[in-house]
């Protein structure tokens, strides 16, 4: 079968009431037809916060193409997001 299959995961779960019901109806995964198509449900689920569609990492023997994932997304560099030193102390 082709298409697009996701997992939701326990993240988007609490962040998306959408996405809980669908798990609690249906079960944790989910098949589209495309990953836009996967990608549109997400948008669509964010209404209480943000929930996304991540790709499966190349090394994850899991059998889904991607993650519905929740939470907060970091903005800018990491390197930004906080304050580090170097180890020789300069």
């Amino acid at each position: 079968m082709s298409g697009y299959i996701i997992e939701i995961k326990p993240s988007a779960r609490r962040s998306s009431r959408v996405a809980g019901e669908w798990v609690h109806e249906s079960g944790p995964r989910r098949r589209f037809a495309s990953k836009a198509l996967a990608r549109e449900w997400a948008r669509t689920a964010s209404a209480d916060e943000p929930v996304w569609v991540q790709d499966v990492p190349a090394h994850d023997p899991s059998p889904v193409d991607g993650y519905l994932v929740g939470g907060r997304r970091t903005t800018g560099s990491r390197a930004t997001a906080g304050s580090q030193s170097s180890l020789d102390g300069e």
